[in-house]
């Protein structure tokens, strides 16, 4: 009798679960960036190339354009428990993107209020992120549903020959390069080798130019730390070169810093465009 009773018992509370269960909206899942806070499921999304006007600081929004993906969330009044915070939505997300080396632009002086809102950054080596995090329904202490924008923007790719290179610096006198390194280091990634490479042959096929490569960085950070990343970035790319063949007399590195900058610094597009190493013909 114990036994029928406790089976008994199972079977009600698993039929609870799914009662009480809401499923997410057809067609609709997650971010893959994201896994949702406890207790919400998805009412509705959508995915189209659009704008996103997303909140910089309090006084200042950029309209940005992408692949942008909305997803409504709702709270399951079924689950038994009590509803998320604003504060605790907003945590749930910023840990999520600092874990991937992302940063909170922005989120409202009172987490409490009824209007939630955060900007969040990510950018890798395939695509720059824009997070919109948003309320529509509930309270500070307990959001009954948000909302979620995601926008995908292709990161800035660099594809250059060495034909092109060598035009650019006859034309010119210089060519701005985006080399990847590691994050605040002078390591060059990977995914810049083709760079790299194209250097070594544009120098190769022209045997009598010389170079002065010249490392550039955004203002994230004070002076003396960028002005000694530069100068690291720099040579850096310079004993690449070195170690594919080329002479080093025909080379010659410095940096300069943050002082140089060719775009806005107060956008995240122009602190990209900001962080580059310069060909300068000699």
């Amino acid at each position: 009798m114990k036994k029928i009773l406790v089976s008994m018992l199972i079977i009600a509370a698993s039929a609870f679960n799914f009662a009480s269960a809401q499923s997410d909206a057809e067609g609709c899942k997650d971010h893959s960036l994201f896994t949702r806070p406890e207790n919400f499921y998805i009412s509705g999304c959508e995915e189209n190339y659009n704008e996103l006007n997303v909140r910089i600081s309090s006084s200042k929004t950029e309209t940005k354009e992408g692949n942008l993906f909305s997803t409504y969330y709702r709270y399951n009044p079924d689950a038994g428990v009590k509803p998320k915070s604003a504060l605790q939505i907003m945590k749930n997300y910023e840990m999520a993107i600092t874990k991937n080396n992302g940063k909170l632009l922005y989120k409202n002086a009172n987490p409490l209020d009824a209007d939630l809102e955060a900007t969040y950054y990510l950018s890798t080596k395939e695509k720059e992120y824009w997070i919109q995090l948003t309320s529509f329904a509930g309270t500070g202490n307990e959001v009954e549903a948000y909302m979620l924008n995601i926008l995908e923007i292709e990161a800035m790719k660099q594809e250059v020959v060495a034909g092109e290179m060598f035009e650019a610096i006859q034309k010119d006198g210089f060519i701005a390069l985006y080399i990847n390194f590691e994050t605040g280091k002078s390591t060059i990634k990977p995914e810049s080798t083709p760079v790299i490479d194209q250097m070594v042959e544009m120098l190769k096929q022209n045997p009598t130019l010389k170079i002065s490569i010249e490392g550039h960085t955004d203002n994230a950070g004070d002076k003396a730390s960028n002005q000694k990343l530069s100068e690291s970035r720099a040579k850096s790319v310079m004993n690449a070169l070195i170690s594919k063949g080329i002479e080093s007399s025909r080379l010659s590195s410095k940096g300069w810093g943050m002082s140089k900058p060719i775009a806005d610094n107060s956008t995240e597009e122009g602190k990209a465009k900001n962080r580059r190493v310069e060909i300068v013909k000699q």
